[in-house]
């Protein structure tokens, strides 16, 4: 799966306790070759792990030792190393099976307990800048959801659409005088307030940033019509069809994009100038850590590529070599950045990645708090 698959409602269900283990598998995986070949035998490995833990838990029965091998032996057959990113994720139980590769890494875990681990699903949803991609035209309209790193059609709301008849009578134009647009149709008029009325509840059900791809005619005829194109993030005035594909619309929008991040990275800065300024502002991984476990962020801002491996003493977090740490070392976590967005938004809080070195002169991350 990806990340824009991790809705509130999934969220939950994994958190949910299970009447059997649950296994939680976790590693860093690698886009291309040559460096992939070594992916296929870290997994192997772990799996061998994940086997072993089943096996030396009393709390676990031999029917379900089998049941849950199974499920992770699917799982490992299943997957597209084609569609490789960042991390892999397996979840697995007594009855299915789920795998994520994510645009963000995970360190290598095996985890069996009575419901999964899901930091670095949600530390990964949180940085994959989720927004919503309109491409409309008089003859069709199709709705693709976007991350960071892929476009991918999206069949809900009723998408894509097409009219229910021809639109355009050019006979009919010329009859009553007026220029052949079949924009000025009412029968377009109308398939447009059907794709607005649709959009409206796909924004509803999951609010992102609408970007909107269209002739400077379908875009205003949008607007005019109805209320999404209003407050749409970015108007792309370039026509598509149904026929467009992912990345031919992906290169269309790729300087929108670009000024979008722009634009929303300098307002969390602008919002963390606000918070210092109250005197509502930490920075540094230890101290928003800590407030992030007193549920006091409001708004935790971590540069993109930021991950750190620490050392847990005393309640404080001291930053740490992974070459120097011994396997299965006490105190050490290898994705405290995962862990700590994970409680933030827990707690009602909000996370949100910016460019990397944007906050070089606070470690790192940053954090306006609410208190």
């Amino acid at each position: 799966m990806d990340t824009d698959a991790l809705t509130p409602g999934l969220l939950r269900k994994l958190r949910a306790a299970r009447p059997g283990p649950a296994l939680s598998l976790t590693m860093p995986t690698h886009r291309g070759a040559p460096e992939n070949a070594q992916d296929a035998v870290r997994l192997r490995n772990l799996v061998a792990e994940a086997g072993n833990r089943l096996d030396a838990d009393p709390q676990v029965s031999r029917e379900a030792q089998k049941a849950v091998r199974a499920q992770l032996d699917r799982a490992v057959a299943d997957i597209d190393q084609r569609r490789a990113l960042d991390s892999l994720v397996i979840l697995a139980d007594t009855e299915e099976y789920q795998i994520w590769q994510l645009p963000r890494t995970a360190p290598e875990r095996v985890v069996l307990s009575d419901s999964y681990l899901t930091r670095n699903l949600v530390a990964a949803k949180a940085g994959a800048r989720l927004f919503w991609v309109l491409g409309v035209s008089a003859e069709h309209a199709a709705l693709w959801s976007g991350t960071n790193e892929s476009l991918r059609a999206e069949e809900r709301g009723g998408f894509p659409l097409s009219p229910p008849h021809e639109n355009f009578d050019p006979e009919r134009q010329a009859r009553s005088g007026g220029a052949p647009s079949i924009y000025s149709s009412e029968d377009t008029r109308s398939f447009f307030r059907t794709v607005d009325s649709s959009l409206r509840g796909v924004l509803t059900a999951d609010p992102r940033p609408l970007f909107l791809v269209g002739l400077p005619q379908a875009l205003s005829l949008l607007e005019d019509v109805g209320e999404c194109a209003k407050s749409a993030a970015c108007k792309v005035p370039k026509g598509t069809t149904a026929e467009t594909t992912a990345p031919e619309l992906a290169k269309e929008l790729e300087a929108a994009r670009d000024d979008w991040r722009e634009q929303a990275d300098a307002a969390v800065l602008d919002r963390l100038d606000t918070a210092r300024g109250a005197k509502s502002f930490t920075g540094g991984l230890d101290e928003v850590w800590a407030a992030a476990r007193e549920g006091r962020v409001a708004v935790v801002a971590v540069e993109e590529h930021f991950q750190q491996v620490v050392r847990v003493t005393d309640n404080h977090l001291q930053a740490v070599d992974p070459a120097d740490v011994a396997p299965e070392e006490d105190g050490i976590r290898e994705d405290i950045v995962d862990e700590l967005i994970e409680t933030v938004l827990d707690n009602g809080g909000e996370a949100v990645f910016v460019a990397d070195d944007s906050l070089a002169g606070h470690g790192r991350i940053a954090a306006a708090l609410r208190f």
